[in-house]
């Protein structure tokens, strides 16, 4: 069962949107590259599995992948088959493992997903519970979103074309408030006969500083280890990555 046949739009669509996303990877790497054979890592809203899938392929950790959307995670399952990558359905609010995890991602601003500051507590509250002693996590979070220069040539869609059709999404500019930032773009499927539908995808993230991220771990127990930034790209937007420890 391939990935497209079993799950077709909500992984299509994630493999279109953040499937060739790779500015963060470097820092992921360096992250896994610091663990012991037997350590294992844990991604926070794995989607249909990028990050899962890149370390998994590189190293002899094994990667778990958690995830709210039941559909991302059997379509991890169906990419990751042979490897020590893996995905289960939790929601990153309330979750428990037996596992102890020596390293804990959570990429493309997944905890300002999150609508409030008490949702972000029972997240990190759970992160924080789940790490062995000494556990580093790491959360990307987008601080402040500058506009383009006047200059600078307006996005490229992103494409995949599968079984005859086309699938692209544009980024727009966002929207943004003192509140929230909404990222917005504009996807058009085009199938094999040449009709083409299109539909605008929001998706909604809380305000949030480094600061304040840093003040909500202190309060479940994680320390604060620095920060580190990732560049934008023409399709995404740049993050700063606040690192944390649990004390051993």
């Amino acid at each position: 069962m391939t990935l497209f046949g079993r799950h077709p739009e909500r992984a299509i669509w994630n493999e279109v949107e953040c499937g060739d996303y790779k500015a963060d990877l470097p820092l992921w790497e360096e992250l896994a590259d610091s663990l012991g054979d037997d350590d294992v890592i844990m991604e926070l809203g794995c989607g249909a599995g990028r990050v899962v899938h890149h370390l998994a392929a590189r190293g002899a950790n094994l990667v778990i992948g958690i995830d709210h959307d039941r559909d991302l995670v059997e379509a991890v399952w169906d990419k990751e088959r042979g490897t020590t990558g893996d995905a289960e359905f939790a929601d990153v609010r309330d979750f428990f493992f037996t596992t102890g995890f020596s390293l804990v991602l959570a990429p493309m601003q997944l905890i300002q997903l999150l609508a409030s500051s008490d949702e972000r507590l029972d997240c990190l509250q759970c992160v924080a519970n789940s790490m062995d002693p000494g556990a580093r996590a790491a959360f990307a979070i987008v601080e402040e979103l500058l506009p383009a220069p006047e200059s600078s040539l307006p996005p490229l869609p992103d494409l995949r074309q599968v079984n005859g059709w086309i699938y692209s999404s544009l980024p727009l500019e966002p929207e943004i408030d003192s509140e929230r930032i909404l990222l917005r773009r504009l996807r058009q499927t085009v199938d094999p006969d040449g009709g083409m539908t299109e539909q605008m995808n929001e998706v909604e993230l809380c305000v949030l500083s480094a600061e304040e991220l840093e003040d909500e771990a202190a309060e479940v127990g994680l320390r604060t280890t620095g920060r580190r930034e990732i560049p934008p790209t023409e399709a995404h937007v740049g993050s700063t990555v606040v690192l944390m420890e649990r004390e051993a």
